[in-house]
């Protein structure tokens, strides 16, 4: 049979009814429907008997059909009615409400195989609209078996789609293969043709998961070469200045300035990174780490180092108060350690190489000085930018572009981050504080290459969480007071910024409201708000005059997600805590502990269930974004909770994000076969070869 056929009435015989519902669910050729799997399986293999039998549950019986007849009600509505008649020769009564064309299907005296619940009543078994099947047919489709369930829709039904797959079930074996023979056999996977067979036809639990394994496999590995190629086509052609030394006296030197000691993870980070740029091809490098794991002081030492070779750096962030932010934190940084070098008597090599100026570049730069800017960067006089999307703006070119930083990349969009590469075609570093499971990001940024922090820089102490009521409000906010009089001030987080229509929406706090409420409660604070609908000119008014102690009390929506740093915030209160995920409220969470002081986190959920949820348990017992990251993975799946919809990546039917071994395995085979050589690979080729 031609996978290429077009399905046609011959082939499904009585089916011309529902062409149309097999063409919504874009089905129209053989290979279509052979390739419409089943969403789970129901294991209906063990018959038992009447009189075995548990009520209430389940269960698939063996026996005949007896005094089948149709009986009409007073309210006209139709109802099948039969004995059936065990092996051992007990009997129970069937019934099926509103499907007269089971009188077509079934005769008295027919032995068949019956799955459905068994209820007592009056003294009598009864199985309401139990699945049947001929017990006699050569190979059981609905019944008696492992039977496969398929998503279906109110035109067609699983059981329709289980007889229309078997009459084309030869078809199975002419599907292509899409794995390397070399691959199936290191890996001792089933061919395709096997595994699709399996899912639609299942023998065992045992070669049922086998079928599953080999999908999955496929899957993830299809995803993994799909993101190496990416990575080829990025890395493009060889350019000798893309070669940086790595400069190790530098390096320390740099270390030498800081007022603490780098954790283990950035020294481990900035080699890595360093590392990748002595190569003429581009460096694509995901740096992922906890908030206030130090992903800033990482990239300031790689920054340094490219400086230092006459090369420029960008760093692009996605806010302009977070930019900022960064030329405030950058620029110190890179002053103190210009200082030490100018005065330690250790460096002399270093003592010629100026500290660069940090330029901004921003939406509301005024005019002439981004025009000042865009000459600077175009000439070379300007080593190093921070910016917002105006960084990848027509208008802007770079005399020699050596690295580009994407802060929070998954806020960039897939064009916006190719453009930035567009630009002298640079290394590029992407960083985030989003913590991604290991398997997530080999699946979702396969295209980079991974460093990870898992170490936090100093001493801090843990900000104490509680998932509280509403009920519980006057005494957190009794407590909020208090922590202001000590000189805390206190971020408030709302879902919304105004009021909604909606009324499943209508307990939910908005920034406007709550704004209101709080002068209301705090009469002697000063509060101000702070929202997406704002100007950036108008947010970054507020943020400054809240780092400067003009306000107690900000109320914000998810803005201040990331990056905002203000030491003096004491307290974070989260509204609605129970819509947002793990990962996010443990972004928010990150806005306060940046001192010195106790700080809180107080989730308050829109009513007292939630409260005692297991995710926001798990924020009270947890720090670790990791932990946290991984949690969320498994309660919510992957979804949109790391923004896999906007990256590209398709939903996963059998591979498993939690299955790290498998992940890992598709990752190498992938890097096998398109002839990629990882360290562990050459570890492994290397040793083979000593052995030999």
């Amino acid at each position: 049979m031609d996978l290429r056929d077009e399905l046609t009435t011959a082939l499904l015989k009585t089916t011309l009814p529902f062409i149309v519902g097999l063409n919504e669910m874009g089905i129209r050729t053989v290979e279509d429907l052979v390739l419409y799997l089943p969403r789970t399986h129901e294991d209906l293999s063990h018959v038992t008997n009447l009189i075995d039998a548990p009520l209430n549950q389940k269960v698939t019986l063996r026996g005949t059909i007896e005094n089948l007849k149709l009986v009409r009600t007073r309210s006209r509505k139709m109802i099948v009615q039969a004995n059936f008649l065990d092996e051992n020769g007990d009997r129970a009564q069937v019934i099926w409400f509103n499907q007269p064309h089971i009188m077509r299907m079934l005769k008295n005296g027919q032995v068949v195989t019956i799955t459905g619940k068994i209820t007592e009543n009056e003294y009598r078994l009864v199985i309401q609209s139990p699945a049947f099947e001929d017990a006699t047919r050569p190979v059981a489709l609905h019944a008696g078996r492992i039977v496969a369930v398929y998503p279906q829709t109110d035109k067609i039904s699983s059981r329709w789609l289980r007889e229309k797959i078997a009459l084309v079930k030869d078809a199975i074996k002419d599907l292509k293969e899409t794995l390397p023979q070399e691959l199936l056999e290191e890996e001792a996977l089933m061919t395709r043709a096997a595994a699709i067979n399996e899912l639609h036809f299942p023998s065992t639990p045992e070669t049922l998961q086998k079928a599953k394994d080999r999908l999955a496999f496929e899957e993830l590995y299809l995803i993994q070469i799909d993101a190496l190629e990416r990575k080829r086509i990025w890395q493009g052609e060889r350019q000798d200045r893309l070669k940086v030394p790595m400069n190790v006296e530098l390096i320390k030197a740099f270390f030498q300035s800081l007022n603490f000691t780098p954790t283990g993870g950035q020294k481990v980070a900035i080699y890595e990174i360093l590392r990748d740029m002595e190569q003429d091809r581009p460096m694509s490098r995901l740096l992922e780490g906890d908030v206030g794991s130090g992903k800033t002081l990482v990239a300031v030492a790689v920054m340094a180092n490219v400086l230092h070779s006459g090369g420029q750096c960008a760093l692009m962030v996605p806010t302009e108060v977070l930019a900022k932010q960064h030329v405030a934190t950058i620029s110190k940084l890179l002053f103190t350690f210009g200082n030490f070098v100018q005065k330690s008597a250790d460096y002399q090599s270093l003592k010629k190489m100026p500290v660069p100026g940090v330029a901004l570049l921003t939406g509301s730069v005024p005019a002439s000085v981004a025009a000042a800017v865009r000459r600077g960067l175009a000439s070379g006089t300007i080593d190093l930018v921070i910016g917002t999307h105006a960084l990848i703006e027509d208008t802007i070119t770079f005399k020699d572009l050596r690295l580009a930083i994407v802060d929070e990349q998954h806020r960039f969009g897939v064009e916006q981050r190719k453009r930035l590469k567009e630009k002298c075609n640079p290394h590029f570093l992407s960083m985030t504080a989003t913590p991604i499971p290991r398997t997530l990001a080999l699946t979702a940024y396969g295209d980079h290459d991974l460093s990870v922090l898992l170490e936090k820089p100093g001493q801090k102490k843990k900000v104490i969480t509680k998932a509280v009521s509403p009920d519980e409000r006057k005494t957190v906010e009794l407590f909020i007071d208090q922590q202001i009089r000590m000189g805390g001030q206190i971020f408030v987080i709302c879902p919304l910024i105004h009021e909604s229509t909606d009324d499943m929406m209508a307990e939910v706090k908005n920034v406007e409201a709550e704004t209101k409420r709080l002068k209301s409660e705090f009469t002697a604070r000063r509060i101000a708000m702070l929202h997406g609908r704002m100007t950036p000119d108008e947010k970054t008014k507020v943020m400054e005059a809240f780092k400067e102690k003009s306000f107690d009390i900000l109320v914000s929506t998810s803005v201040i997600e990331v990056g905002i740093d203000v030491p003096n915030s004491t307290i974070i209160v989260i509204e609605g805590a129970e819509r947002f995920g793990l990962s996010q409220l443990h972004q928010f969470r990150g806005r306060v502990g940046r001192s010195d002081n106790q700080s809180y986190c107080f989730l308050f959920t829109t009513s007292a269930g939630p409260a005692r949820s297991q995710r926001l348990k798990a924020m009270e017992q947890y720090d670790s974004g990791f932990m946290l990251a991984e949690i969320d993975l498994k309660l919510r799946g992957p979804g949109e909770i790391f923004g896999l919809r906007q990256s590209g990546i398709p939903d996963l039917r059998f591979g498993s994000l939690m299955n790290v071994e498998l992940v890992v395995r598709a990752r190498r085979a992938a890097e096998k076969v398109l002839g990629i050589e990882t360290k562990e690979n050459q570890k492994s080729r290397l040793s083979t070869a000593a052995g030999a």
